[in-house]
């Protein structure tokens, strides 16, 4: 009995899995998935139809004949719709903007090499003067201060200070002859270099007093350039207590400015201020 059970189980399963595909086969879709599967069939036809028909209304009545035209020869194949290219030609297309750059209201303030820079909006030293250049301004800087007064009474002593470097020198003004004492020795004697005797004589040039007052001066500390720095200095001081209004001339032409300038200090670890041993890898 067992034997013949699995015999006839073995020979029931196929019969049952044909009756299954038999019945799937018969099987007929609902009326919802009809309407969904034309739905999906019908949206790309709709919906070219409905972008033919606003491109008609906001086309020209020229335009709408060659798209009456157009209408009949419309192919519809699966999803691709054949009338993109139709349209394009047919509306008109809308003039392109350029965007705005932003400072092309600007005006180019660029000065080239070996033009003047007010020659288009004016000269700021008048209409037919020129602006001066290097060498001019050094005719000016030698020029004398005509407006310079001061007191060459006998006992008129004006006294300053002047600094460069360590170098320090004690000045004294008098009238005189354009003398120049220094620790007791003349100027030719005391500084026989020529860029540095015209370095010192250039305040009193300037005032145009070389020839009216004499100047005596004591120096310690520095070296010679040092020194000469500090005498010019200490008698353009002294000319300031003569006459406080030279003080503006004598401010731009750099004769009051204390150069401040030094030697740099040495270092710890190395030889000078920024001098290093040498290095050795080994």
């Amino acid at each position: 009995m067992a034997e013949n059970e699995g015999e006839q189980g073995q020979v029931n399963e196929p019969e049952e899995i044909a009756a299954e595909d038999a019945v799937g086969a018969q099987e007929t879709p609902t009326e919802r998935q009809q309407e969904r599967e034309q739905a999906i069939a019908d949206e790309p036809v709709a919906e070219s139809e409905q972008r033919i028909a606003e491109a008609t209304e906001a086309a020209p009545a020229d335009s709408r004949a060659a798209l009456g035209s157009a209408d009949e020869e419309v192919e519809v194949e699966g999803d691709a719709v054949v009338t993109d290219e139709d349209l394009e030609e047919v509306v008109e297309e809308r003039p392109r903007v350029k965007p705005e750059i932003p400072g092309a209201d600007l005006e180019v303030d660029i000065v080239i090499e070996g033009e003047d820079p007010f020659s288009a909006g004016g000269s700021p030293y008048g209409e037919d003067e020129e602006a001066p250049g290097v060498e001019e301004e050094e005719e000016l800087a030698d020029q004398p201060i005509a407006e310079a007064a001061i007191d060459l009474g006998a006992n008129a002593r004006y006294r300053a200070t002047g600094k460069r470097k360590t170098a320090i020198a004690r000045v004294t003004l008098k009238p005189g002859t354009g003398a120049y004492t220094i620790n007791g020795k003349p100027l030719d004697d005391y500084f026989p270099r020529a860029t540095l005797q015209r370095n010192i004589r250039q305040p009193l040039e300037t005032v145009g007093y070389e020839d009216r007052m004499d100047v005596i001066a004591r120096m310690e500390g520095g070296g010679v350039s040092a020194q000469a720095g500090a005498l010019r200095h200490g008698i353009s001081r002294a000319l300031l207590e003569a006459d406080p209004n030279l003080r503006g001339e004598l401010k731009r032409r750099g004769f009051l400015t204390r150069d401040a300038r030094a030697k740099e200090r040495k270092k710890a670890g190395l030889k000078k201020a920024r001098k290093r041993p040498q290095f050795s890898k080994r």
